[in-house]
């Protein structure tokens, strides 16, 4: 539904990548996990349109079914892997030194072969995950109930986002399986600096 509906005015034909996800509270990824009253809408467009894009058809539908709107003008600092086939995020090489609030995209297209090892490896990095200094806020994400799983993060800092990253032992483990045991037949992982937010109350 939502790729016709992008077509709906000037600023949303500026659109580059886009995709609706659902969410979950993160904890094992599976159908349990799922939180079915709050949805997703990832874009990539030129900064300038925001405000139109904010103020589209698409975006009104939404806004007639729905209770909260947390919006996050995002640009990226990093970013490895694709997303269908494609590098959805540009880099701003000069935000390589960005001293604000952060936030991160995980994405992976998980093997069949692999896929009850990968949940099984899933409750321990989320709990570190939600326990972490300077995590905001988190969820996981996907296009699929199973198999197309990701997660949003929400930190502080950049510090505090990397010392999860890279000295989370839980996390180190998975980094070190995903190596070892090749699960992803694509994957993605972005960073970006939180440029602003913004949440709105309609009911």
């Amino acid at each position: 539904m939502a790729k016709p509906l992008l077509m709906a005015n000037r600023a949303t034909r500026k659109v580059k990548f886009h995709k609706a996800v659902g969410t979950g509270y993160g904890k094992n990824f599976t159908l349990f996990d799922a939180n079915p009253w709050m949805w997703g809408l990832i874009l990539v467009a030129p900064e300038e349109e925001a405000e139109e894009i904010s103020n589209s058809f698409l975006i009104s539908i939404w806004r007639k079914i729905s209770r909260r709107e947390d919006f996050y003008l995002l640009k990226a600092i990093a970013s490895h892997g694709k997303w269908s086939a494609r590098e959805p995020f540009e880099v701003d090489e000069t935000l390589k030194n960005w001293q604000g609030e952060v936030a991160a995209i995980t994405r992976a297209r998980i093997k069949a072969r692999h896929t009850i090892r990968f949940y099984l490896s899933v409750p321990p990095v989320s709990r570190t995950l939600h326990q972490s200094n300077g995590v905001i806020s988190a969820w996981g994400i996907g296009e699929a109930p199973i198999g197309l799983q990701g997660t949003f993060s929400h930190w502080s800092n950049q510090r505090q986002l990397r010392e999860f990253a890279y000295n989370s032992e839980e996390h180190k483990k998975a980094i070190e399986d995903t190596e070892k045991i090749g699960w992803y037949s694509e994957e993605l992982f972005a960073r970006f600096a939180v440029i602003s937010t913004q949440q709105k109350n309609f009911k």
